[in-house]
């Protein structure tokens, strides 16, 4: 047993695989894009980019301005739990829509948390887990979230998730980010806790937005294999310094920055990228717009760039 095996509580890893091992062919079958179709045919809105706008409201947009899913982030259920609604209400809004699932976000900070607060956020990600099995969605993601620490530390607990993940049959992405007050803020601290975490359902969430932001450009994460790439987030980023905050929102639609999307693209296309494409673009200049709008923009927007790596 590695020191990183040590370390994690097993009985609550093998309680959760006993309590979803038995019951797991009940569940939804899992979706994912078909792997013959082109990327511009696997994008997904990702809520933030419409945060101002309920959910109901945002998987009827998403459906009508030509999305194939959406990214839902835990902050989307607490929105609707706050509201009234029961969890079970919120999964059947969800999947009534007709939208598929292709990511969905668990509660941040469980990277560097300890004790019983890491053990809540254990437990909001088993229900995100089971949420994600009704949904048919076969991917959970996370950023770092508040905390900081060393990386042995992080891979400890990113190996723990993993566990929790692999129990219920999904794959954990997670992401990391360009702000310059976080400890996992480049592509090459996020690959070192990957690879000391070792474990098979654990990978990346690459962002544009962050890769360019980093100094990872273009076709800058050319030495990551395509096997530790899970899911991919994008946005243009502007001119100038970035702004200050661990999370940015002066994000663009693609096209509008200074992002070299054809070489991303193409790259993506090279490492023959299975998974979706999610458009993550929160800016308040966009969330004062018509959503319909900002939706159908990104979208279009997206598939033009596309279309000239991919052709029609």
């Amino acid at each position: 047993m590695s020191m990183l095996d040590a370390a994690l509580p097993g009985r609550r890893r093998f309680r959760v695989m006993a309590a979803t091992i038995g019951s797991a062919h009940r569940r939804a079958q899992i979706s994912r894009p078909p792997m013959t179709t082109k990327l511009q045919d696997r994008l997904a809105l990702h809520t933030w980019t419409l945060d101002r706008t309920p959910l109901a409201k945002v998987l009827h947009i998403a459906r009508a301005t030509g999305w194939n899913a959406v990214e839902l982030r835990r902050a989307d259920f607490s929105a609707c739990y706050e509201a009234g609604m029961t969890r079970s209400q919120v999964t059947d809004l969800i999947r009534a829509s007709g939208v598929k699932v292709a990511v969905m976000g668990t509660e941040y900070g469980w990277i560097f948390a300890k004790g019983a607060e890491l053990q809540r956020l254990l437990g909001v990600l088993e229900e995100t887990c089971e949420d994600a099995r009704t949904l048919g969605c076969g991917m959970i993601m996370s950023a770092q979230g508040p905390g900081s620490g060393a990386l042995h530390e992080a891979a400890a607990n990113l190996r723990e998730a993993g566990g929790i993940v692999q129990a219920h049959g999904l794959r954990l992405a997670y992401e990391f980010s360009s702000a310059a007050d976080i400890a996992i803020n480049s592509l090459d601290i996020a690959r070192e806790v990957l690879a000391l975490a070792g474990h098979p359902n654990c990978g990346l969430l690459l962002d544009a937005y962050h890769l360019e932001r980093s100094g990872r450009g273009g076709r800058g994460f050319e030495d990551v294999p395509a096997k530790e790439i899970f899911a991919f987030q994008y946005s243009d980023v502007p001119q100038g310094p970035a702004p200050a905050g661990r999370r940015p929102t002066d994000r663009l639609p693609p096209g509008k920055g200074l992002v070299r999307w054809r070489e991303v693209f193409q790259l993506l296309k090279e490492k023959d990228y299975r998974g979706y494409l999610s458009y993550e673009a929160p800016n308040p200049a966009l969330w004062s717009r018509p959503p319909e709008e900002v939706a159908r923009e990104g979208a279009q927007a997206t598939r033009a760039l596309l279309a000239a790596v991919e052709g029609a």
